[in-house]
């Protein structure tokens, strides 16, 4: 089973996509340790896509498959309000989520300096 990944990011406050955001993803075991797979940042229309995901050189191949477990998003968006000179209440934001199939896996996030919301996309 190999799920695949992406995530859109729109910056509320300024009404538009958010560039050229740092995204690292990481496999969380049932333990909680969370070893890093890859890293990604967002386009100009503040996307990661699929095949933009840069997978960590001491990833075992068959492990940058998504198969069925727990992940984490990291997106690093005091890098970003810094560089729009914006005061943000959050440096970072974390998304923890569970892959239960094959199926394409769309990680929305909705941010403003002082607030995020995500959900599953389609």
């Amino acid at each position: 089973m190999s799920a695949t990944l992406s995530s859109h990011i729109l910056d509320t406050h300024l009404g538009k996509p958010a560039a050229d955001i740092a995204v690292t993803l990481h496999r969380v075991t049932v333990n909680g340790e969370a070893t890093l797979l890859a890293n990604g940042t967002t386009n100009n229309d503040g996307r990661v896509t699929p095949d933009s995901w840069q997978f960590d050189a001491a990833v075992d191949s068959a492990e940058c498959n998504l198969s069925t477990g727990r992940y984490t998003l990291t997106f690093d968006t005091q890098s970003y309000f810094d560089a729009q000179q914006l005061t943000a209440f959050y440096p970072q934001v974390v998304i923890d989520f569970v892959v239960s199939d094959a199926s394409h896996y769309h990680v929305p996030l909705l941010l403003s300096a002082h607030a995020y919301s995500t959900y599953r996309g389609s």
